[in-house]
């Protein structure tokens, strides 16, 4: 099983819970329909990977980077960045279909995080940035999401369990794209001005 470092020691996730759609610039960019519902999809722990890939199975990544929480205690209680990895071009085809994303969403090397912090006392103040090769290619937070992380965990919890050390990633902002291999990706998680957790991948 993998782990993630939580407050410097490792924790096994037993899922990972992704929201998708959930800010509207990114919803647009897709040319997707805004939900009625809040968008859930789970990722196995076998997703968990320390490299970016760029490239797996002959199928090309996107990234997408998210504020990411550790549930404890029935609430959240660290906070991360994360990388969801998409194969785009096989999710598209799967849409079309009216089949479901795990192909393109939950296989092996589909998520990279960083390290993960307790979190500060204005949650609602959270926020990311995504760099790659020094560009801003992402940012946002909590002020743009449709669904709130409180909100999304009282959705979550009306028909399935989470365990403690289970990730709830939150979603994306616009400004998504592919995985270049050698492309120096850094991803921050910032309380207001202050930045809580900072790690950067050099895609293979």
């Amino acid at each position: 099983m993998n782990t993630v470092l939580v407050n410097g020691s490792p924790l096994t996730p037993s899922k990972i819970v992704c929201i998708g759609r959930n800010y509207v610039a990114h919803i647009k960019e897709l040319g997707n329909e805004i939900p009625d519902e809040m968008v859930v999809f789970n990722k196995p722990n076998s997703a968990i990977s320390e490299s970016l890939h760029s490239v797996l199975l002959d199928d090309a990544l996107h990234y997408e980077s998210e504020l990411c929480f550790i549930v404890r205690d029935g609430g959240f209680g660290a906070v991360g960045f994360g990388l969801d990895l998409t194969k785009r071009a096989l999710q598209s085809t799967l849409k079309q279909k009216g089949l479901p994303w795990e192909r393109a969403k939950a296989f092996d090397g589909a998520v990279v995080f960083s390290p993960f912090v307790a979190l500060p006392q204005t949650p609602e103040t959270l926020s990311l940035t995504l760099t790659v090769d020094g560009a801003t290619r992402q940012s946002g937070g909590v002020e743009l999401m449709m669904y709130k992380p409180g909100t999304i965990l009282q959705e979550l919890e009306k028909f399935m369990s989470l365990e403690d050390g289970d990730i709830v990633m939150t979603g994306t902002p616009a400004g998504v794209g592919p995985v270049l291999a050698g492309e120096q990706f850094e991803g921050k998680v910032l309380a207001g001005d202050d930045v809580l957790v900072c790690q950067s991948w050099i895609a293979r």
